[in-house]
Parts: C-alpha cells; sequence; structure tokens
C-alpha cells in the first residue's frame, strides 16, 4: 500500500528537483533539493511571490522563478526596481539589486513575468521574463 500511495504522490502531485545555479540565491541555494506541488494551481491561480517551477524543456528540466507580474499588468524594471504598473514593487526577498534595466511589457490574459530573487547577478546571466500559464508546473513547496 505504501508503494502505491508513494507512487501516486511522486507520479501526479509532487515533482523532486535538484537546484542548478544561483539565480534564485539565498532563497534557494544551487545543489539543494525541493519540490514542486502540481496540483497548486488546480483549484486557484498563481499570485504574486510565488515561486513555481516552469517547464523548460519537459517535465524534468525546469527554472524557478518568482511570480512579479500577473496577466494585464504592465511590468517594467529601472535602475533595478520592479514596477508593477508604474508603482514600485515591493520585494524584501531581494538582498542586492544592480541596475537592470528592462522597457515595459504589457502582458497577455494568460501570461506572468517570472524572475529569479538574486537581482546582485548581471542581467545578461540571468533568465527571467514574460511566460505563459501553461508552462507553470506548480509551485515550490519550501
Amino acid at each position: 500500500m505504501l508503494v502505491v500511495v508513494c507512487s501516486v504522490v511522486f507520479k501526479f502531485v509532487l515533482l523532486p528537483v535538484r537546484i542548478s545555479g544561483g539565480s534564485m540565491e539565498p532563497a534557494y541555494r544551487s545543489g539543494g533539493v525541493n519540490a514542486i506541488n502540481r496540483l497548486a494551481y488546480a483549484f486557484g491561480k498563481p499570485q504574486r511571490g510565488d515561486v513555481v517551477g516552469i517547464r523548460f524543456s519537459g517535465v524534468h528540466i525546469q527554472l524557478f522563478k518568482r511570480i512579479i507580474g500577473l496577466p494585464g499588468e504592465i511590468v517594467a524594471i529601472t535602475n533595478g526596481v520592479v514596477f508593477i504598473n508604474g508603482q514600485p514593487l515591493d520585494e524584501p526577498y531581494v538582498k542586492a539589486r544592480e541596475a537592470w534595466q528592462v522597457s515595459s511589457v504589457k502582458l497577455a490574459d494568460d501570461e506572468y513575468f517570472l524572475i529569479g530573487d538574486n537581482r546582485g547577478m548581471d542581467q545578461r546571466y540571468h533568465e527571467f521574463g514574460r511566460t505563459e500559464a501553461k508552462r507553470i508546473v506548480g509551485k515550490v513547496l519550501w
């Protein structure tokens, strides 16, 4: 019975992942292990501040990113500060900032804007931006 329950949970609910890279530091360190809850958004939509797994190339290669922009919003980054609909976003999880610059982006009805917490990295080495809702695998558990 235990084997069946574990098989179902790890096949359909929890996806264990190993973190590789520093884009989400200090909250998530490279080499750590975490889990993604695939059912987190079965009855609700992702919210600003959620850390999610994004399908990059199949279910086994994913990016961990934080949602900062919601569908229909306008997102911009000026001198490292994120603006949502022209208002600065309070981001207590960001510990260091480089002077990133991103022109205004209007998100479609099925798009989210995602970015890592480590804004002390040079912008060129950081994967971020808009993604379709269907690419979000689930919410990171801890």
